[in-house]
């Protein structure tokens, strides 16, 4: 990376970042915590066609996320909304949420992560316990359920889980869930026919 940095100025050109390999995902950290003074993390994500996230919510963070190319889903609790390049939105932290590619092209977003908390560190660390090759202890199949991730999550205060609306966005948007992605026992069906209210 080759930010230029000064106690008052960060420039970073297109292109620059560090770039996390996240199977099925991806993440470039463009501004750290520590480049801003702890005030927030920015990472820009690509969106292939077809990802969706994993569900989580955050403890310590909100999340503004703020759409460059394609069309991206947001699911945050109840609320739901798809929004093409220039939409924006924020999501609160405590609340579970997910995004996904909503549409047929690749899509890109940025990620304003406040207060940073140094969690740009986080996306290094989920990206080397994917791709290390290491042992993971998976009692039962599932990465969520690793001491390796519970670690990790509990570490950078996340919660991971399946609600009830997650397999119904999965289905109407025909997308692949992330590897890592928890799975549970599906909805009962007269939740997932349940439509999101949308926001206005």
């Amino acid at each position: 990376m080759s930010a230029i940095s000064s106690a008052a100025l960060t420039v970073m050109r297109p292109g620059e970042g560090d770039a996390v390999a996240i199977p099925g995902f991806g993440a470039v950290v463009k501004l750290t915590s520590r480049t801003t003074g702890g005030l927030v993390s920015i990472v820009e994500h690509p969106f292939p066609v077809g990802t969706i996230t994993a569900a989580h919510r955050h403890s310590h963070e909100d999340e503004h996320s703020y759409v460059l190319a394609g069309e991206i889903g947001f699911r945050s609790d109840d609320d739901e909304v798809v929004l093409g390049p220039g939409g924006y939105i924020t999501k609160p932290r405590g609340q579970m949420h997910a995004m996904w590619n909503a549409g047929t092209e690749p899509g890109r977003i940025i990620e304003v992560i406040t207060p940073g908390n140094s969690f740009e560190n986080y996306f290094r660390e989920l990206g080397e316990l994917l791709t290390s090759g290491a042992a993971v202890s998976k009692p039962d199949g599932l990465l969520h359920n690793s001491r390796e991730f519970t670690d990790l999550a509990t570490k950078y205060g996340l919660t991971y889980g399946a609600p009830e609306w997650l397999d119904d966005v999965v289905r109407r948007y025909g997308l692949s869930p992330a590897a890592h992605r928890q799975r549970l026992a599906r909805p009962d069906a007269r939740q997932t026919d349940r439509q999101a209210r949308r926001f206005s």
